[in-house]
């Protein structure tokens, strides 16, 4: 878990994003806020579109920004969603995280009231394939 202050930054992030969603068709919000282990910050999102399902994940945007920023190791993430159930990645989020996590990597699953759960990569996603895989 992150010191306590950037855990409330980025439980912050993540809710502000949530609250900036475009989700006219399925009108659920989703918010993500990641810190690096470089220390930055940056958050997504998700955005829908006519062409429902073809829309973004709130993860997968925040990923963007980090990679388009320069950044590539995922320290932690936090994820936010409205609802009494844990509002978790899909699975592709789950590969996009695992792209640029380590097995350390804390996914942390948000209410409005805070954390609800944190996982690490390895209990988020066992078994998983990633770039290691495709080294010879």
């Amino acid at each position: 878990m992150p010191d306590k202050k950037h855990a409330e930054h980025l439980f912050e992030l993540a809710k502000d994003a949530m609250s900036k969603a475009y989700v006219p068709y399925s009108k659920f919000h989703v918010g993500a806020a990641i810190l690096t282990s470089n220390g930055k910050f940056y958050s997504g999102c998700n955005v829908e579109n006519a062409a429902y399902p073809e829309g973004t994940c709130a993860e997968a945007g925040a990923i963007a920004s980090m990679v388009l920023n320069g950044d590539t190791d995922i320290k932690d993430i936090y994820v936010i969603g409205h609802g009494d159930a844990l509002v978790t990645p899909c699975g592709g989020c789950r590969q996009k995280i695992r792209e640029f996590s380590s097995a350390d990597t804390m996914i942390h699953i948000c209410g409005s009231e805070g954390v609800r759960k944190s996982l690490t990569m390895n209990e988020l996603l066992p078994f998983s394939f990633g770039p290691e895989n495709l080294e010879q």
